[in-house]
């Protein structure tokens, strides 16, 4: 199978790369390297089966580089991620995630791609769920409360509507917060990388709000899976990626703190906009429609983060 990787050199893109590439197809990737890096691809460079192309979805040649590249699926996972961002400059959210993402979806049409397998947000899609609706499911309404949330559910909307008038067949996999070893301990998304780096460096961590607010938490490698059963999945859907488990942050502190053997106590700070105070996603479509189910325990996701983010610390130094 000849694929397209849109975001390809970043945290889950090239763990998604590698697998591909394992399993034997051949993959174009695009990536600006705005938050990508060329070092998540180290393996995947050495392979005939791999080629990279630096360039930004919002550019319009990456219509023309996708007809030219003819694949069968594109995985498209090329995104501004961070709610605090997109709170702050929703313009710039926008035109990568609706309008770069309108790009990745014309250049799909051209060159007559199966399919398109998108990468949602299962959190910030469906808002604050009432009680009742955590874990949530696919059926619950959309109700994000973040431009970036809404960015994803345009993306969505888009998907239906190509499948409706060009016969563009699709999955968009809501994920859950997935963490694991690539991920960027530098930004302001990725809490695990980000507990992961100060903790191994022996800095103090901050928890913003008061540290109840629950994530559901699922290992890289488990996201990457379900991306390789979308492939040949049936129908055009939404399919939520996910543990089915709350954990609030203050439970991932200590869990992290642990294991890492640290005893120092968090710092607490405001809650910052647009988050949201709980979320937990149903998998049960992912189990019935994928044969899918997170593998990993917490346990060992944190784990291998901590010894992966304590090798990358050790390259740095």
């Amino acid at each position: 199978m000849k694929c397209v990787v849109t975001g390809g050199a970043g945290f889950i893109g090239s763990t998604l790369v590698d697998r591909l590439i394992n399993d034997g197809h051949e993959v174009e990737v695009i990536d600006d390297l705005s938050s990508g890096r060329l070092a998540n691809l180290a393996t995947a460079r050495t392979s005939e089966l791999f080629s990279f192309h630096q360039l930004d979805i919002r550019d319009p040649r990456t219509i023309e580089l996708i007809n030219h590249c003819q694949p069968e699926v594109i995985f498209h996972l090329a995104a501004q991620a961070d709610v605090r961002v997109s709170v702050d400059d929703p313009v710039f959210d926008a035109s990568i995630n609706i309008l770069g993402s309108l790009n990745v979806l014309e250049g799909a049409r051209q060159a007559l791609t199966r399919r398109v397998i998108c990468a949602a947000s299962g959190g910030t899609l469906y808002g604050e769920p009432s009680a009742s609706q955590i874990p949530t499911p696919e059926t619950a309404p959309h109700q994000p409360q973040s431009p970036y949330g809404v960015s994803k559910k345009a993306m969505i909307d888009y998907l239906v509507a190509y499948r409706a008038l060009h016969g563009l067949s699709y999955v968009a996999l809501a994920l859950a917060n997935v963490y694991g070893p690539r991920q960027d301990p530098h930004g302001e998304a990725g809490v695990v990388a980000i507990f992961a780096e100060r903790l191994l460096r022996g800095e103090p961590v901050t928890i913003f709000g008061d540290g109840d607010q629950t994530r559901d938490f699922v290992y890289v490698d488990d996201v990457v899976d379900a991306f390789c059963r979308a492939v040949n999945s049936r129908g055009d859907e939404i399919i939520n990626i996910g543990t089915g488990h709350e954990r609030s942050v203050n439970d991932l502190y200590a869990a992290m703190a642990s294991v890492a053997s640290i005893a120092q106590p968090p710092h607490f700070a405001a809650p910052r906009a647009g988050e949201l105070l709980r979320s937990s996603l149903k998998v049960d479509r992912a189990r019935q429609g994928l044969g899918w189910d997170a593998l990993t325990t917490f346990e060992e996701g944190v784990r291998l983060t901590l010894a992966a983010i304590g090798e990358q610390i050790s390259d740095e130094d």
